[in-house]
Order: C-alpha cells, then sequence, then structure tokens
C-alpha cells in the first residue's frame, strides 16, 4: 500500500479511462485496510481508488509499479480478488496513506462482483504498456475563450458534474413544459368565455335568429365543449350543485342517448361528458350523485343499477319489454338473430 499517492481523481492530458467497478475493497498484502468500500477506476496510465461516500478520498498508483497480476478465486463467505504484485516504491513517490508495507503486492476484493471483466482489460494494458507511448501531462486545461484556466474535469468527478447539468436541462425542461401547459390553461379558458358569450347572445337574440342559425351556433358551441360547465365555484357544493349538474346532463345526453338506443353504461358517459367538459373535469362521484336526481327532478333520463353491480343512463322513454318483443318478433320473422342485429336495430 506504499506504493500508492493521494490524488484528485482527474485523468491527466494524454490518459483514458479503461473501467471501473463499484464495491472494491482494497487489502495491504493480506491484511484489511480502511479503504472498505470504493470505486476502481483503470485508466492507461494508472489504477485508482475512490470512496463512495467520501469523493475527496481518492488514491492512485502508476501502472508502470506493477509486475504481473493474478487472479483469486471466491470461497464460501469470500469475494472474489486480484493480486497485483508490485515494484518497491520509488524514492521521489508522491505522499500516500501509507509510508511503508512489508508486502510487496496488494489485494483488490470485488464484493460487487465485475472481477471478470475488470482481469481481462487490467492485463491487456499490462501487456499493452500504453502508458509509454502516451506520456501524460498536466491536468487538462482550457487556454480558449471565456472558460480559460478552468480545469477540465475527465474522472469520475467529471462523469458526476456531467450528470448533475444533465439534470438540471431535465428540470429546465420540464418547468418550460409547465409554462407552455398554463399557457394553453389560460388560452383554454379564454375560449371557454367566448363560448359562454356566445350562448348569451344566442339566449338574448332568440327571436331575431332561425332556428337553422340557432342549431348551427350550438353546433359550434359543442365542438368547443360545454358553453357554461357546471362547476364547484359558479354552483357552490352539496344538493344544489348536484341538482344543476343533473339538469345539464340530461340537456347534453339526450341526443347522444337516442342515438344509441336509449341506454349507455355510465363509464362512457363519464368519458363523453369530460371530454366536452374540457378543463372543467368531473369526478366520478359528483357524476354518480348527480344522475342519482335525474329521475326526482323529472328529467328525461333516469340512472339504472343492475343487479350485477353496472350501472347505465337510459331515457325515461327507454321500455324493456318493448326491446324483448321486439326482438322477439324479429327472430320469429328471420328464425335467427345474431348480436350485431340485435344492437343495429335498439
Amino acid at each position: 500500500m506504499d506504493r500508492f499517492s493521494w490524488s484528485s481523481g482527474l485523468l491527466e492530458l494524454g490518459e483514458t479511462l479503461v473501467v471501473q467497478q463499484r464495491g472494491v475493497r482494497l487489502y495491504d498484502g493480506e491484511e484489511k485496510v480502511k479503504f472498505d468500500s470504493g470505486v476502481l477506476l483503470l485508466s492507461t496510465h494508472r489504477l485508482l481508488w475512490r470512496d463512495q461516500k467520501n469523493h475527496e478520498c481518492c488514491i492512485a498508483i502508476p501502472l508502470s509499479q506493477v509486475v504481473f497480476i493474478e487472479e483469486q478465486a471466491a470461497g464460501i463467505g469470500k469475494s472474489a480478488k486480484i493480486v497485483v504484485h508490485l515494484h518497491p516504491a520509488s524514492s521521489n513517490k508522491e505522499p500516500g496513506p501509507f509510508q511503508s508495507s512489508k508486502y510487496s503486492y496488494i489485494k483488490l476484493s470485488f464484493k460487487e462482483h465485475g472481477q471478470i471483466e475488470f482481469y481481462r482489460r487490467f492485463s491487456e494494458e499490462i501487456t499493452q504498456r500504453r502508458w509509454e507511448n502516451m506520456p501524460t501531462g498536466q491536468t487538462f486545461q482550457v487556454a480558449k475563450g471565456p472558460q480559460a484556466g478552468r480545469t477540465r474535469a475527465i474522472g469520475i468527478v467529471g462523469i458526476e458534474r456531467k450528470l448533475e447539468e444533465k439534470r438540471k436541462e431535465t428540470d429546465k425542461n420540464i418547468s418550460e413544459a409547465f409554462e407552455d401547459l398554463s399557457k394553453l390553461m389560460e388560452k383554454a379558458k379564454e375560449m371557454v368565455e367566448l363560448s359562454k358569450s356566445i350562448a348569451n347572445k344566442i339566449k338574448e337574440k332568440q327571436g331575431d335568429i332561425t332556428e337553422d342559425e340557432t342549431i348551427r351556433f350550438k353546433s359550434y358551441l359543442l365542438s368547443m365543449g360545454i358553453a357554461n360547465p357546471v362547476t364547484r365555484e359558479t354552483h357552490g357544493s352539496g344538493t344544489h350543485y348536484h341538482m344543476q349538474l343533473a339538469k345539464q346532463l340530461a340537456g347534453m345526453l339526450q341526443t347522444p342517448l337516442e342515438e344509441r338506443g336509449g341506454i349507455m353504461s355510465l363509464t362512457e358517459v363519464y368519458c363523453l361528458v369530460n371530454r366536452a367538459r374540457g378543463l372543467e373535469l368531473l369526478s366520478p362521484e359528483d357524476l354518480v350523485n348527480a344522475c342519482k336526481m335525474l329521475e326526482s327532478l323529472k328529467l328525461p333520463l333516469r340512472l339504472r343499477i343492475f343487479d350485477s353491480g353496472v350501472m347505465v343512463l337510459e331515457l325515461q322513454s327507454h321500455n324493456e319489454e318493448e326491446m324483448v318483443a321486439s326482438a322477439l318478433e324479429t327472430v320469429c320473422e328471420l328464425h335467427f338473430l345474431q348480436c350485431s342485429d340485435c344492437a343495429g336495430d335498439t
């Protein structure tokens, strides 16, 4: 361990990161040391170890100090290891965590696996000796532009900074997206106000415009959604709110129900109503409470709950006995009737 020197963790100019692995423990020979769990990095020039919790704690050893390496298989309760045999420490070595050691080798214990790939890449670097062909200089400096003199973090610190920059950029994009959504909601409110204005003018000019013009204007309003949706803000809460909501539902759903044979599932009603209401969405609970009041208010619709629990909305004029009789008559005439034909007839 006396071959290791303290390091900033930054790669130097001409140095390239080869592979890295988390969860690696260092041994000085056969003895455990305080470097318990960290990230092991292999570059073209050095072997670096950085503490996973304290990123300021980083040590490195030049690959030129390595004599050879060998694998040590995992055992019961023991992790797989790589044994790194080292040359004696040089006299001009930079300060490190240990001043001396009685061992000429260190062990790298891989607690989170990954030792096979690391050993392969380590062996390649020792064989190729790329550090001899690519001498390193000082930590890379940006010499031009407004960032002159600023250190470029190329090692694990650089990766962490890039991740942080990416996170900030993502947060910025999300904020901009919500701003766009807010603008869209404001524009939608303007459209609702416009539809209210048109609806009021139709009421005022009822005697001055023809029935065809009225129908045309109302179709425009329906394409924009419900002209004046009942909300808690405009009609309070509780019974009064649900009564007004029931009246509005009866007005907008009578025609769709007639087109569907006089009956519609409450799920389909919920989707249809909320699509027309735009931003003023209706909760399932409010829809059910409003539908329960339809019959008591003597409106043309009513809520029906089957024994299975399925809830439907149907016209007051909807007669199940007549439907059964009609279907029976058709079967008698044709001698058979498919489900699709029956649904079409209703």
